[in-house]
């Protein structure tokens, strides 16, 4: 296997299974997969609870900001900070060995890093809804409203903090319709890519 390190990055549509292709593409490639681990590493970094980390970058549902700052004063720069503690882990990751880092505008942090392999997952409308339902376990109303929330807020992040990304094909070396293939099937192709791309044995 080749020793230099190597990462892959993974954006995906809400209910497109992303993450789980991610979990799978690790687990066969025998590399980290990290995702809650970004958020633990920020919240032990910054001082907060883990939980507070998670809100606030899911769509800043987090309370605790908003108790310390009722009038929103002081929030835009904590979510700044949160960013830049994130981008700062991401890199620390990078730089240890071989991993699949999901979403958090990884593959823009990551641009100048010399071996990524950078990937969208996406899937229909329908696909991700029946997602939501069958494998998410939500009731059809919470799907649809969680897959109109969640994409806006993930554009409106990529938006804010990678504004030289202008559309879902920049940065993007492979993008992949997740229902064609399944969860296991599509990992099975990014691994496929990946061996390939990085001349593993």
């Amino acid at each position: 296997m080749n020793n230099e390190n190597y990462v892959i990055t993974i954006s995906r549509q809400f209910a497109s299974m992303g993450r789980s292709i991610a979990q799978q593409t690790s687990q066969m490639l025998g590399i980290d997969f990290l995702d809650r681990d970004i958020v633990e590493a920020t919240a032990s970094r910054m001082g907060y609870p883990v939980s507070v980390i998670s809100d606030e970058e899911e769509n800043a549902k987090s309370t605790f900001f908003k108790r310390r700052f009722p009038l929103g004063s002081g929030m835009a720069s904590i979510k700044d900070e949160i960013f830049a503690v994130q981008s700062s882990i991401i890199r620390d990751f990078a730089a240890k060995g071989p991993c699949i880092i999901v979403g958090r505008c990884a593959d823009s942090v990551l641009r100048d890093y010399n071996n990524h392999l950078n990937v969208y997952v996406y899937a229909p409308y329908e696909a991700r809804k029946k997602n939501c339902t069958e494998k998410l376990f939500m009731d059809e109303k919470t799907a649809v409203r969680s897959i109109q929330e969640i994409d806006t807020a993930r554009e409106n992040y990529q938006r804010k903090y990678c504004p030289e990304i202008k559309s879902i094909f920049d940065e993007k070396d492979i993008m992949i319709d997740s229902s064609a293939f399944g969860v296991e099937g599509t990992a099975k192709i990014l691994v496929g890519i990946a061996r390939k791309k990085f001349e593993l044995d």
